[in-house]
């Protein structure tokens, strides 16, 4: 069936701006498909031309777009609706819409959104993994009785990596055995009164090489675990053990069980292994060294990496923005510093600056990425970004020192910028000296709607905004900061 010259036109354009379209009839018969890339792994070929939608989908969507149909046959109004597909054992998102066309004929057009939907939950994970080590370190720090710091390790790591079961084994200085110390999820006390020798079955083992151990089925070894007639009722599949080590010397382990299958990925592992050194400080403190003050290093880096692991999941959703935050913050730690801001502080500063677009997750890849100027409507939704990355990050309390940069780098010195139209001093130190960076390099940088501008219009640019959008006093600094470092 031919379309029209309109049609023909609107195909193109969604071609550009979409992976797949599809023409319908109002029963679902495909008059037309079109795909931006032939190479993406759900496209069809041309011999769906004429099938009906449920020759092609799996019943629950069949089901779900013969309902969008229905209503736009109704009502005559644009439906979204979103969807997944599982392709090759992968499975894909898409956000899609039904717009009716010419003579009662439907048009369905899909964006592939499984990059952004796992990039969200890769996010919610890495700030589940963050709130756990921090709670961890507080009770550290609070001093609580070793068997309720090491339950809410348990619950942390269980919680995290759903387990059926956890439990940590601890080094008895004396006999040099593995004796329990603490459990949970069990079905009964069969590890209770478990003592091992290093070496000595899985336990042993992973204390005695210092190494990550993971069994992917227990139920093939029979010599493992014959520690008590009971442990084999409960069913468990999988193994974990985690070496809790301090200073060099082995502490205990932390053993994970699963009764499905389950196989730990290397974010998962490196993990494990930070919150067994949180464990091993605690152990290692609460035991031995009770006047000795534990050094918050090895936790800033944790902290640190998993904020910079957030920050690379934001760079894979949006590939035109890549390495962009880490240019604007090594900038404003830069500038920063020409002011004399303390260390404490600036740890905050690049924290924030690292962060500062993260309420972007939650924008539509239509209006984030969209070539040309937003409708009013979509940027009432793009000013969004600043409030959405304070909810996501507010519950993380040892960022709320960071949240200055990420809350207010939109605001404008005269007032007129967003989300709260702040003026002059009424906007956060930080985020005055961000907004200089950010908009600095995003000139210089290519985007979906504009070309990358150079470096004398960029730095001009600037200097015109002195008073109006950038604090008159810190510009000057910046400019030589530029200068000197030829950014």
């Amino acid at each position: 069936m031919n379309l029209s010259d309109s049609e023909q036109t609107l195909e193109a354009i969604l071609q550009t701006y979409v992976d797949t379209n599809f023409l319908l009839t109002p029963d679902g018969v495909i008059l037309a498909y079109g795909s931006s890339d032939n190479s993406l792994p759900y496209t069809f070929s041309d011999a769906i031309h004429n099938k009906n939608i449920k020759d092609i989908f799996p019943p629950a969507l069949t089901e779900q777009l013969e309902q969008a149909l229905q209503t736009v046959g109704r009502t005559g109004d644009v439906v979204p609706l979103q969807y997944g597909l599982l392709i090759s054992n992968r499975e894909y998102w898409f956000d899609a819409c039904l717009i009716p066309a010419s003579d009662s004929r439907v048009m369905l057009i899909a964006r592939d959104v499984t990059e952004c939907r796992e990039t969200e939950v890769k996010m919610k994970w890495q700030m589940q993994q963050l709130s756990i080590l921090r709670s961890i370190d507080l009770a550290i720090a609070s001093g609580l009785d070793l068997k309720l710091l090491l339950s809410m390790l348990l619950d942390g790591v269980m919680a995290l990596l759903h387990a059926d079961a956890a439990t940590i084994l601890l080094l008895n200085p004396k006999t040099n055995l593995l004796e329990f110390a603490a459990g949970k999820g069990f079905r009964s006390n069969a590890l209770q009164h478990v003592r091992l020798k290093l070496g000595e079955e899985y336990a042993g083992r992973v204390a005695l090489e210092r190494n990550l151990m993971h069994i992917p089925d227990i139920r093939m070894d029979q010599t493992e675990f014959a520690r008590s007639p009971l442990f084999r009722q409960e069913n468990f599949v999988t193994y974990s053990g985690v070496p809790l080590m301090a200073k060099g010397r082995i502490l205990g382990v932390i053993e994970i069980f699963h009764r499905s299958s389950f196989t730990p990925d290397a974010d998962l592992r490196s993990f494990l292994v930070t919150a067994a050194g949180q464990a091993a400080i605690a152990v290692d403190s609460a035991k031995m060294f009770s006047d000795l003050q534990r050094s918050n290093i090895e936790l800033s880096l944790a902290y640190d990496a998993a904020i910079e692991g957030l920050s690379r999941a934001l760079d894979l959703r949006d590939k035109e923005t890549k390495e962009h935050t880490a240019r604007v913050a090594g900038m404003t730690v830069n500038l920063a510093a020409r002011f004399g801001v303390e260390q404490s502080a600036m740890i905050h500063i690049r924290r924030g600056a690292i962060l500062h677009d993260v309420g972007k997750l939650a924008i539509p890849d239509q209006i984030l990425f969209k070539p040309g100027p937003l409708a009013v409507e979509e940027w009432e939704i793009m000013c969004r970004h600043p409030d959405i990355a304070v909810e996501l990050l507010s519950p993380v309390s040892y960022l709320e020192p960071a949240l200055e940069i990420p809350h207010w780098h939109h605001e404008k010195w005269d007032g007129t910028g967003y989300p709260d139209g702040l003026e002059g001093e009424e906007i956060p130190f930080a985020a005055r000296l961000f907004a200089l960076a950010d908009v600095y390099d995003a000139l210089l940088s290519s985007r979906p709607y504009r070309s990358a501008w150079s470096k004398e219009d960029t730095v001009r640019y600037i200097e015109s905004e002195s008073g109006k959008h950038f604090d008159p006093r810190i510009l000057p600094e910046f400019l030589d900061l530029v200068r000197q470092n030829s950014f």
